[in-house]
């Protein structure tokens, strides 16, 4: 029943607060696909010089993977390739789903960012991240971010 009662706020929401055009600033169909590495995360290659780029809901991480199926899937083998700023071990919880936007990869015709905290040892602010599994884009490390050492 609350599954239900979910699936109709979530279409009421995005019927009422989408537009017909898309706020994302970093889609690029033409990015190369992503691909799989060790301990099945994704091989990350680039750091992102731009402070925006998953910390703000427009400039969201695009990990579209073939489908969007494996949703928590897709954002765990992003998420699992991070570390903090000195190789420190993150933590990640998922806070909330947001932020509607129109995308032909998804049977409603709607794509939502999901909003994940990472926190590390020795940190003094938690980092929220914006992730899209709906669109393509260069996938990159967020500025202030490093990956985790195989």
């Amino acid at each position: 029943m609350k599954k239900i009662v979910l699936f109709i706020t979530i279409l009421l929401v995005t019927a009422s607060c989408i537009s017909t055009r898309s706020t994302l600033k970093n889609v690029d169909d033409n990015a190369p696909d992503l691909v799989l590495g060790k301990n099945n995360t994704f091989i990350i290659s680039l750091f992102s010089k731009d402070k925006k780029y998953g910390y703000d809901p427009d400039y969201p991480i695009n990990i579209f993977f073939r489908n969007t199926r494996n949703e928590a899937e897709n954002e765990l083998r992003f998420l699992n390739a991070l570390a903090g700023p000195n190789g420190e071990k993150i933590t990640f919880k998922r806070l909330e789903t947001c932020c509607p936007f129109p995308t032909k990869r998804s049977d409603m015709g709607a794509g939502f960012l999901n909003v994940y905290q990472l926190t590390w040892e020795g940190q003094k602010k938690p980092v929220t991240l914006y992730l899209n599994i709906y669109e393509k884009g260069i996938l990159m490390v967020p500025m202030g971010l490093t990956l985790k050492k195989e």
